[in-house]
């Protein structure tokens, strides 16, 4: 499971943020002695060239104030506060993935390029630039993570959504329709998604 370290001198919101992800993210630990797989900085600009120098291919959240957003390096993501904690959780699910599978933050297949962060997506056809909801991006994060195994919907239901697996939805189906109409539109050469045995797979 990935290692995350919270560097804070607010005390009360780091205890704050190590009781939220042990209950919402359970999938990520919390080592503080061991090597961290994402770190999240609140402010402290001044710890970010240390933090790069110590751990050169760790991503870095930083939480800082609107005015202080700026990347200090490429693994360096600024989100201003005040932060809901759903944006905060899907940006460490988010810099996870994308330190895991792309040095430049940005994940490739079939003549396409997923931007998670922006919410963006760019068809290398025509260099069409789509924008994407958040459970549209969450979507073909997870279907990139998988590479190559077909994905059932009640897998999707849990992971993306946090739903039982065994709930009675149509939601995986619409949002995935609605993404297919909104990316590929009618070219047949720009499938983006494909419907395999009841489940879904990225088209690479």
């Amino acid at each position: 499971m990935p290692n995350l370290l919270i560097i804070s001198d607010n005390k009360l919101l780091k205890a704050d943020l190590e009781t939220q992800i042990a209950l919402y993210a359970p999938e990520f630990i919390l080592q503080p002695d061991t090597e961290p797989d994402l770190i999240i900085l609140d402010e402290q600009d001044s710890l970010l060239k240390t933090l790069a120098e110590k751990y050169p291919q760790t991503p870095v959240l930083h939480l800082c104030h609107p005015h202080n957003e700026k990347e200090a390096r490429p693994l360096v993501y600024a989100l201003a506060k005040p932060l809901a904690l759903s944006a905060l959780l899907d940006a460490i699910r988010t810099a996870t993935v994308l330190a895991a599978n792309s040095d430049a933050g940005v994940l490739k297949f079939n003549r396409y390029e997923l931007y998670p962060l922006q919410k963006e997506i760019k068809n290398c056809r025509n260099q069409k630039v789509i924008k994407l909801t958040e459970k549209e991006t969450a979507i073909l994060q997870y279907l990139y993570k998988i590479k190559g195994r077909i994905v059932s919907k009640s897998e999707l239901l849990e992971f993306v959504w946090g739903y039982h697996p065994d709930a009675a939805t149509h939601t995986i189906e619409t949002h995935i329709y609605r993404m297919r109409q909104k990316v590929e539109g009618h070219d047949k050469n720009a499938q983006l998604i494909l419907t395999e045995d009841g489940g879904y797979m990225l088209k690479r």
